[in-house]
């Protein structure tokens, strides 16, 4: 039996609080990124998926733009390297397809890039700063 699972949750829902609270765990909290640019306008249009653990806490969720964007992947620290991010992509991947997207890409933290090249991602342009952190564009080949 698997240990968590992945729901899909609308950000207008009740369960979107879940979303927030692992987003500002990963981001805002460990990773000091301003609280202020965390939500967006776009949320309201995104698919956003959440893992949930057994007893129902949220520990990681990802995020689907319409522009075929893959964004705010964010597992919490006692869930890393244990298959939440690969399920999460894994899930974001197949609605990205059944939704038949052109193109899908995402902007890549410089340590997650050999995570994401394991799911046929490719490194796209330069290195860039985002909030003190390097990221890396890339796309789904």
């Amino acid at each position: 039996m698997s240990q968590f699972k992945v729901i899909d949750v609308p950000w207008d829902s009740p369960q979107a609080a879940l979303l927030r609270t692992v987003r500002e765990q990963v981001f805002i909290q460990e990773q000091k990124y301003p609280a202020e640019t965390e939500w967006e306008s776009c949320e309201i249009h995104a698919v956003h998926l959440l893992a949930l653990d057994i007893q129902g806490n949220p520990i990681g969720n990802i995020r689907l733009l319409p522009s075929g964007e893959i964004g705010r992947v964010a597992v919490v620290v006692g869930w890393r390297k244990q298959g939440v991010g690969s399920a999460l992509l894994m899930k974001i991947l197949e609605i990205a397809q059944a939704r038949a997207y052109p193109r899908i890409f995402l902007y890549a933290q410089i340590h997650a890039i050999p995570f994401y090249q394991k799911f046929g991602f490719t490194l796209y342009g330069e290195i860039f700063e985002n909030a003190k952190i390097s990221h890396q564009k890339m796309y789904l080949t």
